[in-house]
């Protein structure tokens, strides 16, 4: 099948080759070429604009930062919209308020085109693994139409309901992670400051009930020396998503407690100058609250 991807970051850069590898045909676009270098020398062929990138393909797809970003791709002169046929479905795969993705979505209905909210659900590691999954909102023919396509970037493909409702998902999910990996390293920190070696804190962890895919591949970022210099997810990032949970907590009146506790660690993490690394710095901020040299 003919594919576009559009957004070419470190999550593009894993999906484009699981896409290459089942046989399809993919045209790329990102703000700047130089990233899309690696992947036109495995394969992929390059567009010019969004709207080319459409033109080029009977599926779409984009994981950019944030709502502004995927309107941006999706609307305009330039945009996916403008060059998507009849017959082809967009798919945005970005982390973004739901709203902003049915409004883009309704977008799209107007001018008698499809689009899909299918956000990905994993990490650079769990996308090479073979474990991330997507999650689909929007028409369900037009789903089962991308299930294939889908299914090359990860083995668990899932319609979660109408519009808007895989993006409502995905920021739920990614409060629970942000809660959980916070929750571990105030775990942690405690068992240090009270004696337990590190090592041996986030090895028992590892191997007790709390243990989870997340917690097995960044917990051992807090060891030393082992906090990775390209982060899957800085603190700036990571919080972009609390905040969209906080934001829909306080429009639904659904209570989000222990997300805001989370965030305020994140909140830390900025005072302290962390906020470049991988969010599981929290780890550093406990110790530093908590007197640790």
């Amino acid at each position: 099948m003919r594919v576009g991807f559009i957004g070419l970051g470190d999550m593009g850069q894993g999906i484009v080759p699981r896409l290459l590898a089942a046989g399809h045909q993919v045209t790329g676009w990102n703000r700047t070429r130089q990233k899309a270098e690696p992947l036109l020398s495995g394969g992929m062929e390059w567009a010019d604009s969004p709207r080319l990138t459409a033109e080029a393909s009977e599926v779409i797809l984009s994981i950019v930062t944030d709502s502004k970003a995927v309107e941006s791709v999706a609307l305009g002169g330039d945009g996916v919209l403008a060059g998507i046929a009849p017959e082809a479905v967009y798919a945005d795969m970005s982390t973004i308020d739901p709203d902003a993705s049915r409004r883009l979505s309704s977008e799209f209905a107007a001018a008698g085109r499809l689009m899909l909210d299918a956000p990905l659900s994993g990490s650079p590691v769990s996308l090479e693994q073979g474990k991330a999954s997507v999650m689909v909102g929007g028409d369900k023919d037009a789903f089962e139409r991308v299930r294939g396509v889908l299914s090359a970037i990860g083995p668990s493909v899932t319609y979660i309901g109408p519009s808007g409702m895989a993006v409502q998902m995905k920021v739920a999910i990614n409060l629970c992670l942000i809660v959980e990996m916070v929750a571990f390293s105030e775990a942690v920190a405690l068992a240090e400051k009270g004696g337990v070696a590190r090592e041996v804190a986030v090895d028992a962890m590892l191997k007790s009930v709390v243990a989870s895919p997340v917690m097995g591949y960044r917990g051992p970022f807090i060891l030393e020396g082992n906090m990775p210099d390209k982060p899957l997810a800085d603190v700036t990032l990571q919080q972009k998503d609390m905040l969209l949970a906080l934001d829909l907590g306080r429009r639904q009146g659904s209570p989000v407690p222990l997300a805001a506790a989370a965030n305020e660690m994140l909140n830390a993490c900025h005072g302290l100058g962390l906020s470049h690394r991988d969010f599981v710095t929290v780890f550093d901020a406990y110790r530093t609250l908590g007197g640790a040299n």
